[in-house]
């Protein structure tokens, strides 16, 4: 048989697609096409910050991000003044690669300590006479507005409110406002704002903020879309609801495009699984199965996820603060390996070991990482057949250590051949 025969028809005496068939295709497909672009647009291509700072409002001052800096140098230089006292610290090997990472991440501290500060006007904030929370709203947009002026606000800065349950949701509202008005009056809103809103149950409570961010667009003039918000997953409800479909689905859905970052609270979504303090932990079973669920939802939407934190404080003599140390730094590898690029720092001793964490998870697997990008770029081959959806998560690693300094552009292009503009191109940016 010298053509291939399909039912007994050879090709070319009517064995073809009919353009009614094809046309039948893309009228069934097409609102599936648009459907597609809509919920899955695919990553923003902007920086992910690799942390978020929490600090209440009332402690919230004009020289927090320095203060925190000043702090973090201190801890590193007092209990990890070496590479050797850093790796007796972690428990990991005092080689080349740490010493290069201690250099790069006491330099970190000292140009760019925080990558995203939350002022907390919640759980870190609690319960205050009206008059003292109108006030601090008001004074942390001015300082918010001062900083980005003076060019000492981190990348990312704003506040987190409280949440849309009856008993605080008018207070949160309010804080809102006067938030976002003060800054309206002050210049405008600055590039890397950030809102959090917390302990999120319904997805009606996700779209009863949208319709208030609407409103204050459309009443000060600025874009649709202008404003968008974290998501923080800090109840059961938030990922399983009472009908067995998962919630945080249907909230990044109710956000309208505007969901940014989905949070993962540890230790209140710990305690409403009746996890005990002692338990309650990044790593905990029930913390796993609700960011796996997290991390599914938000898979294709654009919508970041970030992990919590740990409550264990690094201060005290040497050998306490190590052993803080070992445990941030292992949850934060932890993290980083499961695709959560960013996690909550609550102390400035915290962060020494988050940027070593991130460091050296970009630094050990650089030359790997671009030598398998290279080789997939210039069709080489090599000892492993990488896909398109490989070298996206490749270039997207690359990106990452960038955005952060924990590789330089210098060094990717030569190991690459590759700009950051082509970089983002196989990432789908």
């Amino acid at each position: 048989m010298s053509q291939v025969e399909v039912d007994g028809t050879k090709p070319g005496s009517g064995a073809s697609f009919s353009s009614a068939a094809r046309a039948a295709v893309d009228a069934l497909l097409g609102p599936v096409d648009a459907e597609l672009a809509r919920r899955y647009p695919g990553d923003s291509g902007a920086r992910q910050p690799v942390h978020t700072v929490y600090v209440p409002a009332d402690v919230f001052a004009a020289d927090t991000v320095s203060s925190w800096g000043r702090q973090a140098l201190e801890a590193f230089d007092t209990h990890a003044g070496t590479s050797a006292e850093l790796a007796r610290a972690l428990g990991v090997p005092d080689d080349d690669l740490l010493a290069d990472v201690h250099a790069r991440v006491r330099a970190k501290l000292e140009r760019e300590p925080v990558e995203d500060l939350r002022i907390d006007f919640e759980d870190g904030y609690g319960p205050r006479p009206d008059a003292e929370e109108d006030a601090a709203a008001v004074r942390a947009a001015e300082l918010i507005g001062a900083a980005v002026a003076d060019g000492s606000a981190p990348p990312y800065i704003g506040i987190r409110i409280k949440c849309m349950e009856a008993a605080v949701r008018s207070r949160g509202i309010r804080t809102l406002e006067l938030f976002l008005a003060t800054l309206i009056a002050g210049g405008g809103l600055p590039e890397g704002l950030v809102l959090t809103l917390p302990k999120v149950t319904y997805a009606e409570q996700v779209t009863a903020l949208v319709r208030l961010l609407e409103d204050f667009e459309r009443r000060a003039g600025l874009p649709a879309g202008r404003i968008g918000f974290e998501i923080q997953i800090e109840t059961t409800q938030a990922i399983l609801g009472a009908d067995g479909r998962a919630t945080v689905a249907r909230m990044i859905e109710a956000a309208e495009g505007r969901a940014t970052g989905l949070h993962y609270g540890t230790f209140d979504y710990s305690a409403s699984c009746g996890v005990s303090a002692a338990y309650q932990s990044m790593d905990h079973p029930v913390a796993d199965h609700a960011k796996a669920v997290m991390q599914v939802a938000a898979a294709g939407t654009g919508v970041r996820l970030s992990d919590g934190s740990t409550n264990v404080v690094p201060t005290g003599p040497t050998e306490q603060v190590h052993a803080a140390w070992k445990l941030h730094h292992d949850l934060v590898r932890r993290s980083l390996a499961r695709a959560y690029y960013q996690g909550w720092d609550m102390h400035p001793a915290h962060l020494p070991t988050r940027y070593v964490a991130v460091y050296s998870f970009y630094r050990e697997g650089l030359a790997a990482a671009a030598a398998r990008l290279s080789a997939y770029v210039a069709k080489a081959g090599g000892d492993v057949m990488d896909e398109p959806a490989t070298a996206k998560a490749l270039s997207g690693y690359l990106l990452r250590g960038l955005d952060c300094g924990a590789v330089d552009p210098a060094e990717v292009t030569r190991l690459t051949g590759l700009d950051r503009k082509q970089l983002d191109a196989l990432a789908g940016r």
